[in-house]
């Protein structure tokens, strides 16, 4: 059990981002119990794609087994086949791409912007541009929203619109976020979100495929359930996923969305307080905020200059380890991934540079003033600058 003392409570450890619970949870799981659907059909599924369809802007929404299967879809439905390219920024996680190469599509991986850590539009219009004279555009670009920053869709959709390239936005990081006052992932062809644990609202998993469009929503919708032809018997003229989310998780997810204006507001006070308490030590600098949106700072990243700050990001994990405090580094550019180390790429030296100085610090909601205070102390007395 754990120690309940005063001492124990305060070296208890400290997580990167735990689920924070509203206390409605099992006021709408119990109502999902009595109904009997605890299936992927029923009320509860219909009353969570209408919650996310208010939080994202999308007049369409499927709620899906993961934020993965969401993006497996939205590939399968913009019909990306084996050989095709699909582009996406580097500094991501491996989901972002994954299901398209599991199809057989070729990933082309391009760098991102300083200023944001999002995919570099400069960089994609040159490299839209220079496959366009090869005969070789991709099948479909990928944004991805990092670290609760929504990445420029204005900027990357104008590029790809000028060779009919379709944009697809990796919001799984994005859910609350703001681009030029519309909810992240707006403007893209398609653009998937999760429920992930982690996430700054979580159905304990999960995930949501939405676009304007109610046809491309519809087929995947009809992929998500086992593809089933309309018939008495079982038919199918192609196959199919059991992608469908659960009504246990909508149940749960519903009381979270709820919340999600409440959560943005206390990961950026976290952001904050991090910036009190560190901006004044030599080499520490802070992910920055576009200024094209509101980022909700689901996690709370900072660089790490180790010739002016004494030590390095590994020495500061470390530190933070050593008190009970899960750090990560920040994504390690997928160019650099074994798996994808013949993969073709843009760029990569601002997506390296981060990689080599960025820590995730600790940015649950739930986390108390004296933890973060914790956090800042250890980070404080790392630095040998």
């Amino acid at each position: 059990m754990p120690d309940a003392t005063a001492e124990g409570w305060a070296s208890r450890r400290i997580p990167l981002s735990p689920p924070h619970l509203t206390g409605r949870e099992l006021t709408f799981l119990a109502a999902v119990l009595d109904s009997g659907w605890v299936a992927p059909a029923g009320p509860a599924i219909q009353d969570f794609e209408a919650a996310v369809g208010g939080a994202t802007g999308f007049p369409h929404v499927l709620a899906t087994a993961s934020g993965t299967a969401a993006l497996h879809l939205a590939y399968r439905v913009l019909d990306i086949a084996p050989g095709d390219e699909v582009w996406a920024p580097g500094f991501t996680f491996v989901a972002t791409i994954a299901p398209a190469v599991q199809m057989g599509a070729v990933p082309r991986f391009l760098d991102v912007d300083p200023g944001s850590w999002t995919l570099d539009p400069d960089l994609l219009r040159r490299e839209l541009r220079a496959a366009a004279r090869r005969g070789r555009l991709p099948r479909a670009v990928v944004a991805v929203d990092i670290y609760g920053q929504a990445a420029d869709l204005d900027a990357i959709v104008a590029a790809c619109d000028r060779w009919g390239v379709p944009v697809v936005s990796d919001s799984a990081e994005g859910l609350g976020a703001t681009l030029r006052g519309r909810p992240a992932g707006r403007g893209a062809r398609i653009a998937t979100y999760s429920f992930n644990g982690n996430k700054i609202v979580t159905a304990g998993g999960g995930g949501a495929l939405a676009s304007d469009d109610p046809v491309l929503v519809a087929r995947a919708r009809h992929l998500a359930s086992q593809a089933k032809d309309h018939a008495p018997h079982y038919q199918h003229s192609t196959t199919g996923h059991a992608y469908g989310m659960s009504s246990i998780l909508a149940a749960v997810g519903l009381a979270q969305v709820a919340v999600l204006a409440d959560r943005v507001a206390a990961r950026r006070a976290v952001f904050a307080r991090y910036v009190a308490g560190l901006a004044d030590l030599p080499g520490i600098g802070f992910m920055p905020e576009a200024d094209w949106g509101r980022a909700t700072r689901w996690l709370s990243a900072i660089r790490i200059d180790p010739t002016r700050f004494g030590a390095d990001r590994e020495a500061v994990r470390l530190a933070l380890e050593a008190i009970g405090a899960e750090s990560r580094p920040v994504w390690k550019p997928l160019p650099d991934q074994p798996v994808f180390r013949d993969a073709p790429s843009a760029g990569g030296a601002v997506a390296r540079t981060l990689f080599d100085e960025g820590l995730c610090l600790p940015s649950g909601t739930g986390m108390t003033a004296a933890e973060q205070d914790r956090v800042i102390a250890a980070i404080r007395g790392a630095c040998r600058g």
